[in-house]
């Protein structure tokens, strides 16, 4: 599947639209990346709430335009914290989006807690987590790396390996972290091989 570059879509066809009043997950090196995608996206206030000591965050001057006046970068000392800043943030009305980055696996009680607090806010939420450390209340689960092969950071694989409502995928995207139009990129099995010349 492949699409112009720099295309918006419609939220009912967007493979990466996040429903909203719900918690979703994204685990793997471009986790961060996802996120920063999301924020672009919505409008309103997005809180990005971080561990202290985490120095995976965004710095302000790599932010996609328009997000670091939206943004709220709140740290906390302990995981305890962080949960309840996250419950907190979501919540909260009119927030657009809640990112949060636990270091410890979140149990499934954590995880329902996560999805009435946005029920209660009608907000998205976000967990940025590590490989295998996720909730089963989750509404969906990403995992996001560097397409191998390629010396751009630009190109990333998106794959959609949960998801309570719908189908699952993998995708290619070509996104360059300044706005939040993206395209897809087709993957090497559904490149089209040049026809052989004639005889």
């Amino acid at each position: 599947m492949q699409t112009p570059p720099d295309r918006s879509f419609a939220a009912a066809t967007d493979p990466f639209h996040l429903l909203n009043a719900r918690v979703h997950e994204v685990e793997g090196q471009g986790r961060s990346g996802f996120a920063l995608f999301q924020a672009a996206r919505v409008t309103g206030p997005v809180f990005w709430i971080c561990l202290a000591h985490d120095r995976d965050r965004p710095m302000p001057l790599a932010l996609p335009e328009a997000v670091a006046e939206r943004l709220h970068l709140v740290e906390t000392c302990t995981e305890t914290d962080l949960l309840w800043a996250t419950e907190e943030a979501l919540r909260t009305r009119p927030v657009a989006l809640v990112i949060a980055a636990p270091e410890k696996p979140l149990s499934l009680t954590v995880g329902r807690r996560l999805q009435l607090a946005a029920e209660a806010g009608g907000t998205t939420g976000l967990m940025l987590i590590r490989k295998g450390r996720g909730s089963n209340a989750a509404e969906t689960r990403w995992t996001c790396d560097p397409l191998a092969g390629t010396a751009d950071s630009t190109h990333q694989r998106w794959s959609l390996i949960k998801n309570k409502k719908g189908t699952t995928g993998t995708y290619d995207v070509s996104w360059n972290g300044e706005t939040a139009a993206f395209h897809l990129v087709p993957q090497a099995g559904e490149r089209h091989q040049p026809e052989a010349p004639p005889p």
